[in-house]
């Protein structure tokens, strides 16, 4: 059966996952999701790719991402993860691959989506039982969004600086969003959306995307 063609337009956020080849750890300690890090943001530069949003578990990433040129998201995971798996292997002596084929993504709705699914990035570390606050975990964006934290790899999205036009009002603000539950099934339709390529968002947009580039 033939792959699905992967729409990447440019100015148009994206939820991506990247996962360890059969959920093996692709992370196992600091020092391998700052290098990680480090190549998000080195590859970012040069492939023109925003990040709004972040996290790095231990067998798995999430990103929120705006590519501003037509392809650019799939050369940015692509240079990302050979280098990374490069790094990997040769630290711990080990060969063969680190990730489970293609990375997951779908487009994403900026008129009611985009936040709920930035909440649901920050938020793995805490579901997966790792920390029982979401800003006790470094490797996310959360503390950028709600408390100021600077990161050379962050460009906050338009969705999260009109949450609150004043800063200090917006990083409250957002705590009590990420702290307040999500609407009933939105986890869900997150994952699913991000798993089957289909476009995260209303109705009125996935008819809209259906109709720029066809049945996902």
């Amino acid at each position: 059966m033939p792959r699905r063609p992967r729409i990447c337009p440019a100015g148009m956020p994206q939820h991506v996952i990247q996962r360890g080849n059969n959920r093996q750890e692709c992370f196992q300690d600091l020092a391998d999701r700052a290098t990680y890090a480090t190549y998000l943001s080195r590859y970012q530069r040069e492939f023109q790719v925003d990040i709004h949003a972040w996290v790095l578990m231990s067998n798995h990433t999430h990103l929120l991402v705006t590519p501003n040129v037509e392809g650019a998201l799939s050369s940015l995971m692509k240079a990302v993860g050979q280098r990374y798996a490069q790094y990997y292997n040769h630290k711990y002596d080990r060969s063969g691959t680190l990730w489970e084929g293609r990375f997951k993504s779908c487009l994403v709705d900026t008129d009611q989506y985009f936040l709920q699914c930035q909440r649901y990035i920050e938020l793995n570390p805490v579901k997966a039982g790792m920390v029982e606050y979401a800003g006790d975990y470094q490797w996310s964006s959360y503390n950028c969004h709600a408390y100021g934290m600077r990161s050379g790899m962050h460009t906050p999205h338009d969705c999260y600086l009109n949450f609150q036009p004043d800063a200090e009002r917006r990083f409250i603000s957002y705590r009590s969003f990420v702290a307040s539950p999500s609407p009933d099934g939105m986890d869900e339709q997150i994952h699913y959306a991000a798993i089957s390529g289909k476009p995260l968002g209303s109705e009125e947009f996935r008819e809209r995307i259906k109709a720029k580039f066809g049945e996902f």
